[in-house]
């Protein structure tokens, strides 16, 4: 099976991790897996440096009829089984490219991110009849695609992401190097969150309830996580001064882009994952895989990862103070996370594995193209 998979993003967070680690086990399979990105982003960047098979097209949103007819070319060329985005927007050059070559090929989308817009006119209607299967990566989503897009109901189906248990394994991790990077004491309790810095990940609310808790206790680290995409930075500097604003320093840690993710969370004693809304949450199933306590937002597709009241204690969205109760729930009580961090664990291996949903992707990619295992 050859299959051309797209993400022509031109930012950095979780569709466009996942879809680096999507290819890897497609890899690992020996399925032939090439990834189509915007040149000289991120992704193409980090697809590089893993020895991905890269294509490239300056086609970052609607009508690039140039760029549409270079990639029915490669199509043509190089005789896909099927093409896979992780990007709706891609479909703007695919469907015309697929079109131009008059090819019959499965054309499989994965809906990453919700939309508000209504497309169910003529004009997005011949753009998604197209789409072979829509995969929902949580069931706000799926409900999202039935409301917004002439998608038929059995064309959707609902495939969460995963996350490599054995990559983000607790056994394996070395929270005890980050911890001493940043100088965090042993009696030190660490909060962590990880997100890119955008408006809707929380940051407000963590640093809300971070200066509720710091009145109280004199033993609170928290870790912030991650940098800003895109045009983001007036946005990360803003999240910066709230840090002066609300006397913090010495208490808020910026660490920036880590590769050691693993590591990270490792050294974290409970996650907190604030955003407003969320179609999934990968950093949450990272931390979850971890064995990490959590606090999170009762909202979106954090419903389908946590359980409140035995992975996690989820608190209203947008509610600072909220969140500061629930983690001082956590925080008071050393039982209460360690029960927490096991059952979030064993809920991720048994349903949100990356090699249990990667059997799943491929059953659905031989049915598809109707090709024999």
């Amino acid at each position: 099976m050859k299959i051309l998979y797209s993400c022509l993003s031109k930012s950095w967070g979780g569709m466009e991790m996942f879809t680096l680690t999507a290819i890897k086990k497609l890899l690992n399979r020996e399925i032939h897996t090439e990834l189509l990105c915007y040149p000289e982003s991120r992704i193409h960047i980090e697809a590089n440096s893993l020895g991905i098979m890269i294509h490239t097209a300056k086609a970052y949103s609607y009508f690039h009829p140039v760029e549409s007819i270079r990639v029915a070319n490669l199509i043509r060329k190089n005789k896909y089984d099927l093409v896979h985005t992780q990007a709706s927007k891609d479909l703007w050059i695919l469907v015309p490219a697929l079109n131009i070559i008059f090819s019959n090929i499965p054309l499989i989308l994965t809906k990453q991110v919700g939309s508000f817009i209504v497309k169910k006119d003529l004009f997005h209607k011949k753009l998604y009849d197209r789409v072979s299967i829509a995969l929902a990566i949580s069931n706000v989503i799926k409900k999202n695609l039935i409301d917004t897009t002439p998608l038929s109901e059995d064309k959707i189906r609902l495939l969460h992401n995963g996350v490599d248990t054995t990559v983000f394994d607790p056994a394996k991790a070395d929270g005890e190097k980050v911890r001493k990077e940043y100088q965090i004491a042993a009696e030190d309790l660490v909060i962590g969150m990880l997100a890119r810095f955008s408006w809707g990940k929380g940051h407000e609310e963590f640093l809300i309830a971070a200066k509720e808790l710091c009145s109280e206790y004199n033993n609170l680290k928290f870790m912030i996580v991650g940098e800003p995409s895109r045009g983001e930075d007036d946005y990360a500097e803003k999240i910066k001064s709230m840090v002066e604003e609300f006397g913090l320093s010495g208490k808020v840690i910026f660490t920036g882009f880590r590769k050691d993710t693993p590591n990270v969370l490792a050294a974290m004693d409970i996650f907190a994952f604030p955003s407003h809304s969320e179609a999934f949450g990968i950093a949450l199933t990272e931390a979850m895989a971890m064995g990490k306590p959590s606090v999170c937002s009762n909202s979106d597709g954090v419903l389908d990862i946590a359980v409140d009241g035995v992975t996690s204690y989820l608190f209203e969205k947008q509610n600072g103070k909220d969140l500061a109760e629930k983690l001082e729930l956590l925080i008071q009580s050393p039982v209460k996370r360690k029960e927490f961090g096991t059952e979030a664990r064993k809920r991720i291996t048994e349903n949100f594995e990356i090699d249990i949903l990667t059997d799943k992707v491929i059953s659905i990619y031989r049915s598809a193209a109707k090709i024999n295992s």
